[in-house]
């Protein structure tokens, strides 16, 4: 396929980070085709430029490049061979780019499935959240062989401002970006414990985050989720049950190998606590609602 075929760009998964990179390969001029089960967001989506599709195959058969932004494994295996999956439409040589957090097993499972139907594949899990997407910033972590680079690599760069090439085969990309999660699940655990401690001994909990965020103990995440404690706003834009899942990954990633991981257990028990009080749709800060005794701020008039 010639490079300008590149320039046709299917997107499947119009969610939170989703819409964002359609958005950056649509201003950076790509022929954007776009899919998602909610089909008014697609056609909302094309009012601004680009071609909304019913089904993954209709968008796969227009397109060169298609790139899945779902929200785990299974829904990617609807998305390549359920009804009217995309696998059945792509075209030799064509790439699929696989955005979600997945076990690297699983990874390594599709491209071989994939490269026997004559279709590239690369490993490219995302992260940076809606605003980073929107403004083409996100970093994608990917794997895979040098022929589906030269398929992507421009869209890859309309999206990211961080593209690390981690590996000549799929893998190393989830694998990464499991261990990314790794981290951002306990620190936002620990981040939530804090905070509960701070509230718990009187401590007023605007100072306290002043205090924190300008002294050692500071963290991204701390800075970035604890606002939502603070103004009582737990609107999801990264759910309790998405750590529930992918702290899961975490554990099920090092239990092949009989690693231990102390930290990422407590804070997988934190999140699944969460989730069955009720919380699981909540923003993952929600955590928080976990601590006993202690009164959250209320929402700021």
């Amino acid at each position: 396929m010639s490079s300008t075929a590149t320039k046709s760009v299917g997107l499947i998964g119009l969610g939170a980070m989703g819409r964002g990179m359609a958005e950056s390969l649509r201003s950076a001029g790509h022929d954007v085709h776009v899919c998602d089960v909610r089909h008014e967001v697609a056609k909302s989506f094309a009012q601004g430029g680009g071609v909304a599709h019913e089904t993954p195959a209709q968008l796969a058969s227009h397109c060169a490049v298609v790139i899945s932004v779902v929200v785990n494994a299974d829904q990617t295996e609807q998305v390549l061979f359920g009804d009217h999956g995309a696998a059945s439409a792509m075209k030799q040589g064509s790439v699929f780019v696989m955005c979600s957090t997945v076990t690297p097993a699983w990874s390594v499972q599709l491209e071989q499935k994939l490269s026997d139907m004559g279709i590239l594949y690369l490993d490219a899990p995302i992260s940076g959240g809606a605003a980073k997407a929107k403004l083409g910033q996100i970093t994608m972590m990917t794997s895979g062989t040098s022929q589906a680079y030269a398929m992507c690599n421009e869209a890859l760069s309309a999206m990211s401002s961080k593209v690390y090439r981690l590996g000549d085969k799929a893998g190393a990309g989830s694998k990464v970006k499991v261990i990314n999660q790794l981290l951002a699940g306990v620190h936002i655990a620990a981040a939530a414990e804090a905070m509960a401690l701070g509230i718990r001994e009187g401590v007023d909990p605007d100072s306290l985050y002043e205090v924190i965020t300008n002294s050692a103990g500071n963290s991204w995440m701390f800075e970035n989720r604890m606002p939502h404690v603070l103004a009582s706003d737990y609107t999801p834009l990264s759910a309790v049950d998405i750590f529930v899942k992918d702290l899961g990954l975490v554990l099920d990633m090092a239990r092949t190998t009989k690693f231990p991981l102390p930290l990422s257990s407590t804070a997988h028990q934190m999140f699944m606590q969460a989730s069955t009080a009720g919380f699981a749709k909540e923003d993952d800060s929600a955590v928080i609602k976990i601590f006993p005794g202690i009164e959250l701020p209320k929402p700021k008039k």
